[in-house]
């Protein structure tokens, strides 16, 4: 069964080279001591810090060096540009007033990245 995400949780980005730890501001959603997420947690710089640098070619700055560099992929500064909320979340919990996250939910990148949950912060709490 899936696991409820908290503050703390590590993720990654497919066209990221690094994990980057999930921020959840504890505004009524604390459960167990960790601030839980739903899946409106997903505002770059605020939820979902940078991973690192980018590899995607979608990314105009990844594009812009690479087309300098004669056509060597030259990654570059990650800037996080999220336009969905996580998907699918739990069908069943809410917490503060939108499905609550569990670690089998993914977030997509404007840069075609697609950032999924590799450790959800705690091993306790089950949510379908």
């Amino acid at each position: 069964m899936p696991k409820l995400v908290t503050s703390g949780a590590m993720m990654m980005c497919s066209f990221g080279v690094a994990p980057s730890a999930l921020n959840v501001l504890p505004v009524g959603k604390v459960i167990g001591g960790a601030p839980a997420a739903n899946i409106m947690d997903n505002k770059p710089f605020v939820n979902i810090p940078p991973f690192g640098m980018c590899m995607s070619l979608a990314n105009p700055t990844v594009a812009a060096a690479t087309s300098a560099a004669m056509g060597v992929l030259t990654p570059m500064p990650c800037i996080p540009v999220i336009p969905a909320p996580w998907a699918p979340g739990s069908p069943t919990v809410m917490l503060g007033g939108a499905p609550a996250l569990n670690n089998m939910s993914k977030c997509m990148c404007a840069w075609a990245g697609v950032i999924q949950i590799t450790f959800p912060g705690q091993v306790t709490i089950d949510v379908p």
